[in-house]
């Protein structure tokens, strides 16, 4: 499905020009301080393809530090997966391309990439975070913040947060979508789960209680919540008419084709809990690498905690103005990475 190009961003790298790599790096803001975010590893179709999904995604990651308060802006890395060169030499040559940006793009696992993989490019740079003994993987933070926000939007809508005797969709059940399934499930959640690795599903159907395997992709299924966990564009002109859940609140990034999509939700009454509030635990467990003191778990844990009130002044915010809560979101983040007048400010309540 194609997605429309993020604006412009402040830097592109063509990794082609200057490495045996085919893929980019993008900065999109670096306002707030330098450029976070992930790196992923994609059988991407082509390098414009590859290119616009680092556009938007590092788009996605500006967003998601400046709404969390956090002092960076956003970036991100894309490869695309290379049949003829090892893992470990696409792995040294990325990380001798991070090195040449000197920390104007601090990067880490994402998709195809996992905590093994940043410990080895950290022999080739020190501008990788997710280190062992620190920040870690940091998919169960991601997965955390999206159940506690879940949990707000189940409260805003239906005056309870109770997950026990409600039922959720989860799609993709990768790191972040398996982490968010077991909480739901240990909640007392009734889960069903899809992703195209019918050996991952299993496994997860079978280790985990209240766990069902759903035969098709599950966004449209009637179920109280619904959780998009893959790579994003999972809600389209195609089928936002043809959702059920009454909450959208999962890990992946960039769920929606559009932001006019969530007009369409919100005016069907569907409450979608931004995409960078949902799952920006991931991005506060391996920032907090970069922050005064150093790497610190409790503070980690309370600044995911405090991602509830963001959601529910926004959610206050879309009722009030009657706009949907991602238009709120955005033009909060916006006030912090330009300054813009016209935009909400939580922090000073």
């Amino acid at each position: 499905m194609p997605v429309k190009e993020a604006k412009k961003p402040k830097l592109i790298v063509d990794l082609s020009k200057s490495s045996k790599l085919k893929g980019f790096i993008v900065i999109y803001n670096d306002n707030l301080g330098p450029a976070l975010g992930g790196t992923r590893i994609v059988d991407y179709k082509s390098t414009k393809e590859a290119l616009i999904d680092a556009k938007r995604l590092a788009r996605a990651m500006t967003y998601k530090s400046a709404v969390a308060g956090l002092p960076f802006g956003g970036g991100k890395g894309v490869i695309v997966k290379q049949p003829g060169m090892s893992k470990k030499e696409t792995l040294k040559e990325y990380a001798l391309q991070v090195h040449k940006l000197k920390g104007k793009f601090h990067t880490g696992e994402d998709v195809g990439l996992n905590e093994a993989d940043v410990q080895y490019m950290l022999k080739f740079s020190p501008y990788f975070v997710g280190k062992t003994g620190m920040a870690g993987d940091p998919s169960q933070f991601a997965a955390l913040s999206a159940f506690k926000t879940l949990k707000i939007a189940l409260k805003f809508l239906y005056k309870s947060d109770k997950i026990a005797g409600r039922t959720f969709a989860v799609k993709g059940v990768g790191n972040t979508g398996s982490s968010l399934t077991k909480l739901l499930s240990k909640a007392g959640g009734k889960v069903f789960v899809f992703d195209p690795d019918i050996k991952k599903v299993k496994k997860l159907v079978r280790s985990t209680k209240n766990v069902f395997a759903a035969k098709d992709d599950i966004a449209e299924l009637k179920v109280d919540v619904f959780c998009p966990c893959a790579l994003g564009n999972d809600i389209t002109k195609k089928n936002v008419n043809k959702i059920q859940a009454k909450i959208i609140c999962g890990t992946a990034n960039n769920q929606l084709e559009s932001p006019e999509i969530a007009d369409i939700l919100f005016k069907r009454g569907i409450l979608k809990v931004p995409d960078y509030i949902a799952n920006a635990g991931g991005v506060i467990d391996v920032a907090d690498e970069l922050l005064p003191g150093g790497y610190d778990k409790k503070r980690v844990l309370r600044k995911i905690d405090s991602m509830k009130k963001i959601l529910l002044f926004v959610l206050n915010q879309s009722k009030k103005t009657k706009k949907s809560p991602i238009r709120i979101s955005d033009a909060m983040a916006e006030r912090s990475f330009l300054g813009k007048k016209e935009s909400y400010n939580v922090y000073n309540r």
